[in-house]
């Protein structure tokens, strides 16, 4: 009898969780500013991953644990100066 109990209530809960997205606002419509932030931020992100991958491989290689790890953050500073460069040239 409990398991039965549990089981509709489980169930009916996630019915109604699955329903509820569906009446929500699916379309959210950004301007042009808004566009523009966001992709020199991701960009900013992407630049500075990069970095900081390349860095903490080659540190890792080169070093072990201690050395990726020296690598990765100096990866990510170098992904910052490159990210501080291009943003200068004016191009989001």
């Amino acid at each position: 009898m409990r398991k039965r109990i549990l089981t509709a209530v489980l169930c009916s809960g996630l019915f109604f969780g699955s329903t509820a997205p569906s009446l929500a606002l699916t379309h959210h419509y950004r301007t042009y500013r808004q566009y523009v932030k966001h992709k020199r931020r991701m960009k900013t992100i992407k630049r500075v991953a990069i970095g900081t991958a390349g860095g903490a491989a080659i540190g890792a290689l080169a070093g072990g644990g201690k050395g990726g790890a020296i690598g990765a953050i100096a990866g990510a500073g170098a992904g910052a100066l490159y990210d501080a460069h291009e943003k200068h040239h004016h191009r989001y």
